[in-house]
This record gives C-alpha cells, sequence and structure tokens, in this order.
C-alpha cells in the first residue's frame, strides 16, 4: 500500500500508513562518548549533521574542535549539550588546557540552551574545587571527569523518569491508549544520555501499545524532524508519519491530534519555554483545538536565573539556511552538501530564528524528572527546583 501511494504521490493517509517493523542492523552509535586512545583522551560525537544517510564519528581532540561541532550541528538537543560541555571542560583539563576559558567558550557556544553552561560550568566547578582542596592538576582533571560522568548518569537517568511521568500525563489526559501525539524538532537518544525528553514520552506509549501514530513535524529549516526523530522512531518500530511544518493545523482541523509533546531548551522562572522554532504556533493551534500542548525537559532547561520569556536569548542562524536548499549531511544523489541550491532572488534577507518562545499560559504541563507543573506557574517551577536533586552551581 504504501509504494502505491508513494508511486503515485499521494500522502499515504494515517489509518493505512504501514506500521514500520523493528529494523535490525541499523548500528546503535552513541551520541556522545569519552574515549582514551594511546595518543590521549577524546570526546566522540556521533555527526548529526549526516543522518540519517550515514552514521559517523566526529573525534574531537580539543575545546576548539567541540565548540564548532557544537555551532555547526554535529552534536545538538539540550540534554545532550550538557553533557557535551561538560566533557568538553574534562578534556580540557585532561590535554593541559586553560580549563576557564574552555568553560567559558563551551558555554557560549550556543546562548540560548541553558544545559550547555550548566554543563561546562559544573564541571569548571569541580576542577576548581579540587585545585582548592590541594589536588595536583593531574588528580583535578580525574575530578572533572568524574563530574562529567556523572552529569551524563544524571541525564539518563532522568530521562527514563521523564518517561513514566510522562506516560502517566498521557493516560490521566486520554484514558484508554490509542495516543496520537504531534512533535517538533528532535528529542530523542540523540539529544541525551538515555531515550529523550518528549520523544522518550512516545517511545514509552509505544512499548506499552498505547501509542496510535506519533506525527513528525519535519522542522525548517535544518529538518531535524525529517532526518533525526523520523529516524529514531523507524529505528524503534513507531506508527509515525512526517509532515511539513505548515500542515499541522489541517491535523488538528481534522482532530487528528490528542496531544503535543516537545523539549525545550531553557524554561524560564516564569514558565516560558524557548524551543526549536516552530513550536509557539503549535501551542497557539493546541490551545485553540483544545489539545494538550505539553513541555518535556530535565530540571536543569528550568532557568531561575531567566526572569521570564523576553530575558531569553534567542540564537538568529544564518540566512543562507532559508534563502537555500542546504542539506548538512550526504544527498541521496550522493553529492557533498553545504553548498546549498538558490530558491529566492539574490540579495533576498531572511529571518532565521532557531528558537521561539512559548507563553506559559500556552503549556498544559511541563513533565521533568522530579514531576509534573500543572498549571505551569513561578510558583510550581520554583517548588520542582527546590526539591530537585541536582548540584548546584555557582
Amino acid at each position: 500500500m504504501a509504494d502505491q501511494y508513494a508511486q503515485s504521490g499521494e500522502a499515504v493517509p494515517a489509518s493505512e500508513s504501514p506500521e514500520i517493523p523493528e529494523t535490525p542492523g541499523i548500528p546503535a552509535i552513541p551520541a556522545i562518548r569519552w574515549d582514551e586512545p594511546p595518543e590521549g583522551p577524546v570526546v566522540v560525537l556521533l555527526d548529526q549533521t549526516r543522518l540519517p544517510g550515514e552514521e559517523s564519528e566526529l573525534v574531537c581532540t580539543d575545546p576548539p574542535a567541540l565548540v564548532q561541532a557544537i555551532r555547526t550541528l554535529v552534536v545538538r538537543g539540550a540534554p545532550l549539550l550538557g553533557i557535551t560541555g561538560a566533557y568538553g571542560v574534562a578534556l580540557a583539563a585532561a590535554r593541559g588546557f586553560d580549563v576557564d576559558e574552555a568553560a567559558d567558550a563551551l558555554a557560549g557556544a550556543r546562548p540560548t540552551a541553558v544545559n550547555l553552561a550548566y554543563g561546562a560550568r559544573r564541571a569548571q566547578t569541580a576542577y576548581r574545587e579540587a585545585l582548592a582542596g590541594g589536588a595536583d592538576e593531574r588528580r583535578a582533571a580525574g575530578a572533572v571527569l568524574a563530574a562529567a560522568r556523572a552529569v551524563h548518569a544524571e541525564d539518563a537517568e532522568a530521562s527514563g523518569r521523564m518517561a513514566v511521568h510522562g506516560l502517566a500525563l498521557l493516560d490521566e489526559l486520554m484514558p484508554g491508549g490509542g495516543h496520537r501525539v504531534l512533535t517538533h524538532c528532535n528529542t530523542g537518544a540523540l539529544v541525551s544520555g538515555g531515550e529523550g525528553t518528549a520523544f522518550a514520552v512516545a517511545l514509552a506509549a509505544h512499548r506499552e501499545g498505547r501509542l496510535r501514530r506519533l506525527w513528525v513535524d519535519e522542522t525548517r529549516p535544518l529538518l531535524q524532524g525529517a532526518r533525526l526523530t523520523a529516524y529514531e522512531a523507524a529505528r524503534n518500530g513507531m506508527p509515525y508519519t512526517l509532515l511539513t511544518d505548515n500542515a499541522a493545523g489541517s491535523l488538528f482541523a481534522a482532530g487528528e491530534v490528542d496531544a503535543v509533546l516537545i523539549g525545550a531548551d531553557r524554561i524560564a522562572a516564569d514558565g516560558s519555554v524557548a524551543n526549536k522554532v516552530g513550536s509557539y504556533p503549535l501551542a497557539v493551534l493546541a490551545r485553540y483545538h483544545h489539545v494538550p500542548f505539553i513541555v518535556v525537559a530535565p530540571v536543569t532547561t528550568v532557568d531561575p536565573q531567566t526572569p521570564d520569556g523576553a530575558a531569553i536569548e534567542v540564537e538568529q542562524r544564518a540566512g543562507h539556511e532559508v534563502t537555500e536548499v542546504t542539506v548538512p549531511f550526504v544527498s541521496m544523489a550522493g553529492s557533498e552538501a553545504g553548498g546549498g541550491i538558490s530558491v529566492a532572488p539574490l540579495g533576498t534577507q531572511a529571518y532565521n530564528p532557531a528558537f521561539d518562545v512559548t507563553p506559559p499560559e500556552l503549556v498544559t504541563a511541563v513533565v521533568t524528572e522530579e514531576g509534573v507543573v500543572s498549571p505551569v506557574t513561578a510558583e510550581g517551577l520554583a517548588e520542582l527546583c527546590a526539591r530537585s536533586r541536582q548540584v548546584t552551581i555557582s
């Protein structure tokens, strides 16, 4: 059936779209790992710019290489950026770089994702405390690596707990299962030490036989949904359908969406949520159609130092990502991509924010490893953070 539709150029209706089988033989390459070959410690990244066409790794031997990998989206996603920041500082300490300089460079590589600075600063604090306690540089480097590994392990644990809380919330809001969930951008194992944030909730529903359909926004302009979320959904045998971002409204109007699940790059103290651009319009659609709009993120994504949405710095990306068709991975035609094919007249200016901000009144709930905040208020988030077991850093 799917082949027939593909040949005719017609869309596959949700009711007739095939169930995607498990795909054995696809290597489960971790998104990040620390390695210690004879020539010295390295941080190894799964190059997400080359997915889904190619699974390859990028070996980073110094902090500047990691900063470049962050900026070019080789590694991305708020929780994973926190892990990367921590390992980057550990790499600096192990290889004799200036730790404070490395922490500053890593923390500032992408301004919106608060987890990146959290991971870098936590590792930096471990280094300073070790030196203050009388450790030499070698032992201090060991303390930094231990801190980075702790950040990694904590995120993996948080992912599992978020999935449990999120699935319980879905079942409470929509008893009986058969959930049809719309998600935006990519929030799975590619952004986490575990199985992700919002995607982990959908995956838990799938494993329990309660996911009827995962609607995947392609997520313009870099297609993290089409390239990465669809890749992860296929690997896990989930029933999913890809759609253009501007088709979401028709899905809501047709009554095909039971809930929206997204992640977050920063949650302000008042509950404003910064996430991949396109999230805010989904929140507006969800409110109009009386559909729950649920944000899933670890407590480390809540930033008490950012009072509200207006105070969140939104990263602005290059205009050519909009004016050109730029595929940041090896294309199906086999040519090396990145040069781009113009789709707008030469000299066209483009507005290309990486994120938008959803106000708290449009958010049904924030799901974290510590529990659920609903309604989303400054008081509720403050209480959540107060009882969190996460390490406080300066």
